[in-house]
């Protein structure tokens, strides 16, 4: 009842008509349609815990608590306007970097990796938090500079995305250094990049090559050897892959059935509630499934397009696009390394995945994403 009152009262007194869902959640500043694809996909990921978890009631209920965190997230931060992100930017982007120098200083070891700071009352990965500053910062810079950008400018944005980049890599995290690569690189894209940079980057990534493979830690050059002939190892380095395979495969048309893959009850398929979960999904539900996964992951990626294509400043369609596109990637390096067409970089199945920080920090982006769209309704009723 208060929310119609105060719908009413924007919309310009009770003689308009009674609003639909879609209309009342918009004036809150969310967007119905993301918000239903996203929780799609979240209530299929919970489905498939539950049985890659072995039937692990908590683990369900944990991941809820961590959706309806991220929930809270996303809604706090859809009722700013875009121009609060855009003062926002700088001030993020230079905390982050502040936490990541931390992390290399008094960071918790985990597993072989520097990622984690503990606060005492969290722990958390600041590289989480650079997935949003970055674009951010460099949709806010470029925002009042000429389009397509200059040498000067590009080198400038190259510098912002570079720096905090190496710090992730030396962590290591390969998998969410390829994440900010990929934020800001989609950033300058949708800035109008001529096609010249891009493909003379390319061509200095591939003329240093040999530079970057001697810096790589020996477990990040097994995986992508392993890549190329998993079979090679099919009981160390490939044994990830080839399970997973055999998983995805033994799914065939229809799948096995919820509960009955024989992968992850065995233990043949190590993350397999984490990393891994989109074997599972394939091996018990079928491609028939995997192809409508696949279909609400491309919707929401639409929308965010739809969404950046409707912007009303060059700041909110680089901010848009480059989240959208990211999330894109998102999926594009988990499904990628899952069926063995890229190297196993730990990349989780978002909003599918057991996991935390990781769903918060995305769904926080889908709150940006939703401020520029409502706002901008609002703005121009």
């Amino acid at each position: 009842m208060i929310a119609e009152v105060i719908y009413r009262v924007r919309r310009g007194g009770p003689d308009k008509p009674e609003p639909g869902m879609a209309d009342l959640l918009e004036s809150w500043h969310i967007d119905m349609w993301l918000l239903l694809l996203l929780a799609t996909v979240a209530g299929l990921g919970m489905f498939v815990i539950y049985s890659a978890s072995g039937h692990s009631i908590p683990a369900v209920v944990n991941q809820a608590e961590r959706f309806l965190l991220g929930l809270f997230v996303m809604a706090v931060v859809a009722q700013a306007p875009p121009e609060f992100y855009r003062m926002l930017a700088p001030w993020l982007y230079g905390l982050t970097l502040l936490l990541l120098l931390l992390v290399e200083v008094i960071g918790d070891h985990a597993m072989g990796a520097q990622r984690w700071l503990d606060l005492g009352f969290i722990r958390f990965q600041p590289s989480e938090l650079m997935k949003l500053a970055m674009p951010m910062t460099l949709a806010a810079f470029l925002h009042h500079r000429r389009l397509p950008p200059r040498p000067l400018t590009l080198l400038a944005s190259l510098v912002i995305l570079g720096v905090p980049t190496v710090l992730i890599m030396v962590q290591p995290d390969l998998g969410t250094s390829m994440l900010v690569i990929a934020a800001g690189g989609f950033t300058l894209f949708f800035a109008g990049l001529q096609w010249r940079w891009i493909l003379g980057a390319l061509a200095a990534v591939g003329a240093a090559a040999p530079i970057l493979w001697e810096r790589l830690h020996d477990y990040q050059r097994k995986r992508i050897l392993t890549l190329l002939d998993p079979e090679s190892d099919p009981l160390g380095a490939g044994y990830h892959i080839t399970q997973s395979k055999i998983a995805i495969g033994s799914g065939g048309l229809f799948g096995k059935g919820w509960l009955e893959g024989t992968q992850a009850k065995l233990e043949f398929l190590p993350e397999a509630h984490t990393d891994f979960i989109f074997a599972v999904f394939a091996e018990e539900l079928g491609l028939i499934s995997v192809l409508v996964l696949l279909s609400v992951y491309l919707c929401i990626v639409g929308r965010c397009l739809w969404i950046a294509v409707r912007a009303q400043d060059s700041f909110q369609r680089l901010l848009a696009g480059a989240l959208g596109m990211t999330f894109f990637i998102y999926v594009f390096i988990n499904i990628g390394m899952v069926i063995g067409l890229l190297p196993v970089v730990g990349v989780p199945l978002p909003l599918f995945s057991f996991g935390g920080t990781s769903m918060v920090s995305l769904l926080a982006g889908f709150g940006m994403l939703m401020s520029i769209h409502t706002h901008r309704k609002l703005l121009a009723n």
